[in-house]
């Protein structure tokens, strides 16, 4: 598994306890970071995705 995919799924996680830790909370600028950071941890897991499928030849 490439390092994206699993640094990806980390961020992930972690944005979306954030985004719902802003939305319990009142903070909208912590529900947008928590966003923004789940949006990345996505593409960074496609990205890492895609380095593993190019390695294995698909």
């Amino acid at each position: 598994m490439d390092k994206n995919r699993s640094e990806g799924i980390k961020n992930q996680v972690k944005g979306t306890a954030k985004e719902v830790a802003g939305k319990v909370t009142g903070n909208t600028s912590k529900e947008v970071a928590g966003k923004a950071q789940k949006t990345a941890g996505k593409v960074q897991s496609a990205v890492g995705k895609a380095n593993d499928d190019a390695r294995k030849g698909r």
